[in-house]
């Protein structure tokens, strides 16, 4: 699946065109409250200007309707904040295609940069309307994808616009060739053991996930919500916790199938509401009682996953382990989230909610690969392929 880098073309002089993710976080006075995803492209930015290539940036910002601008979902924040990163001025466009986009893109220089407007302010990036992709497509001479959040989607900028640049150099920037790399290469040729700890809220958001993830690791470590629908599914108690009722009849077929590669939590963390000060108690796995709800997994399930996690070549981690934004239930999650970091062997945090609790514990620099992509990871999970990938250019 090695696709052709932004460092393998040649750029002088040319335009070219890359789809970022600058989905950032605004606050009410729109203001940047966390810039890590312009950050995140800084290098296949860099690689462009510095070389002497002409700069045209796209992307999405928020939902917006996709009927016109929408002004708390522009893309103006983040030209100062690209600008005062890069050290140079950058140009910024109040449409993504019109006159205002095409006059500023043609009238670019060697080394500069221009923002286009939010691209979703245009129908056609969602429903791939092909006048609107080859007026984008017309910008540039290059098409550089560096938004792997939003590479499982085919929206207009992700996969309309490099098909309508067949024939022109159509490449990945260095942020997808890493998350590629790690998730697709390392998963298909891991080292073993192959350990992948997963959480959150519902069986039905990671079925596919666990179903493929069965076939190539040698454990899979549950926590979080979804668990106590095993619990359910093997007869426990799980008082007032969150479950899935309709899917006790999958999990029991995941059980089945899985033997002893699925592992499930041996005892759990529960209180008698949803709050830092209810009253807690730890008991054994599927012994909820009434008026109790599972918050987290308890102790000894964090001591054994953690052995599992220290002794593994290959993990994979998404979704947390209990409410790790409540102490005292983000033990589990934290307790895991170390044993990663302990780990001498390649971890990889599938983003989401794990990315933010790995950035919360302070341990993001000790791990291998913390992918920018909650739902493009999990599909990668899954054992899909991305249109919006395989389409650019092979290695």
């Amino acid at each position: 699946m090695a696709k052709k880098t932004i460092a393998q073309v040649e750029v002088a002089g040319k335009r070219v065109l890359m789809r970022v993710d600058f989905n950032v976080p605004l606050d009410d006075q729109g203001q940047i409250t966390d810039d890590l995803r312009i950050r995140m492209a800084l290098d296949s930015i860099r690689s462009v200007v510095d070389r002497g290539g002409r700069l045209i940036l796209c992307s999405h910002l928020g939902r917006p309707k996709g009927t016109g601008v929408e002004p708390k979902y522009s893309l103006l924040p983040t030209v100062a904040r690209l600008s005062e990163l890069l050290g140079r001025p950058v140009e910024f466009a109040a449409d993504t295609v019109g006159p205002e986009a095409t006059a500023k893109a043609g009238q670019l220089t060697d080394g500069q940069v221009l923002i286009l407007e939010n691209v979703r302010f245009n129908a056609g990036e969602k429903d791939g309307d092909a006048a609107y992709a080859a007026a984008l497509a017309n910008l540039a001479d290059i098409y550089c994808n560096d938004a792997f959040g939003t590479c499982h989607r085919n929206d207009g900028s992700m996969y309309a616009v490099p098909m309508a640049m067949a024939g022109k150099p159509r490449v990945v920037g260095f942020l997808v060739e890493k998350e590629i790399r790690y998730l697709s290469d390392a998963i298909g040729n891991p080292q073993r053991p192959f350990v992948a700890i997963l959480g959150g809220a519902k069986v039905s958001d990671k079925i596919k996930v666990i179903d493929n993830l069965l076939q190539v690791c040698d454990q899979v470590l549950i926590g979080g919500a979804m668990a106590y629908t095993f619990s359910l599914a093997k007869g426990g108690r799980v008082g007032k916790s969150l479950v899935e009722p309709d899917r006790v009849e999958l999990a029991k077929d995941l059980m089945a199938r899985a033997g002893d590669k699925l592992v499930l939590p041996v005892d759990t963390h529960c209180g008698d509401a949803f709050s830092a000060d209810c009253n807690k108690q730890v008991v054994a796995a599927g012994e909820i009682p009434d008026g109790f709800e599972g918050l987290d997994i308890g102790p000894e399930t964090a001591r054994k996953y953690a052995e599992l996690v220290k002794a593994a070549r290959t993990i994979v981690w998404n979704g947390p382990m209990g409410v790790f934004e409540m102490p005292p239930f983000d033990h589990g999650t934290r307790a895991v989230a170390e044993a990663i970091a302990e780990s001498s062997g390649t971890s990889i945090i599938g983003g989401g909610d794990s990315a933010a609790a790995i950035a919360v514990f302070g341990l993001a620099d000790r791990v291998s690969h913390v992918s920018t992509g909650g739902g493009a990871s999990l599909e990668m999970l899954e054992g899909k392929k991305f249109d919006a990938v395989e389409i650019l250019d092979e290695a």
